[in-house]
């Protein structure tokens, strides 16, 4: 046996993406570049691991020699991918906050368009959960508090009611001019 690949790493996340109800990535980050070095090869990986997990209930699947663990939201997948030997609950924990980060920072609203509408703050907290593959952080409140993220700089309770009232009106609009 290897006794090389059993000694304990700090580098215990291989890849975090995020795919939408299609397949189809929205972010990726890969953090051992020989695991697979083009993108024709992450792409064809990720394929193959959506088409396993999309349509099960699991939290978990060993696929290619990978340990991977995933969540799905309205019309996204998460997934944390790990070495063979990993230990699946770190793997659970990274995702855990980086779900309920983005839950956070996308107000409860995780889905692909507003997850699309505040990239920066996504690539922020996934930044700020893992570097290198190195897990530096896996409490939701301390990301949140490190990127200090804001979706909207003029939340509702700051509005004034003649704002919403504007608000309101122009939204009707546009679904009446639909």
């Amino acid at each position: 046996m290897d006794y090389a690949t059993l000694e304990p790493s700090l580098y215990t996340v291989k890849a975090v993406f995020i795919l939408d109800n299609d397949g189809n990535r929205l972010l990726s980050k890969y953090y051992d570049p020989e695991l697979y070095p083009s993108m024709k090869e992450q792409k064809n990986f990720e394929r193959n691991i959506f088409n396993k997990t999309h349509k099960a209930d699991n939290e978990i699947a060993f696929l290619e020699g990978m340990t991977v663990v995933y969540k799905s939201s309205i019309d996204l997948f998460f997934y944390v991918v790990g070495s063979p030997q990993e230990n699946e609950l770190m793997l659970v924990s990274v995702l855990s906050c980086l779900f309920e980060s983005l839950s956070q920072i996308l107000r409860k609203n995780v889905e692909r368009r507003c997850l699309l509408d505040n990239m920066e703050g996504v690539f922020m907290v996934v930044d700020e959960i893992i570097d290198g593959g190195v897990i530096l952080e896996s409490d939701p409140q301390q990301v949140l508090q490190k990127v200090n993220y804001r979706v909207d700089e003029n939340p509702l309770s700051e509005q004034s009611v003649a704002q919403v009232l504007q608000s309101a009106k122009e939204q009707i609009k546009w679904s009446i001019l639909k």
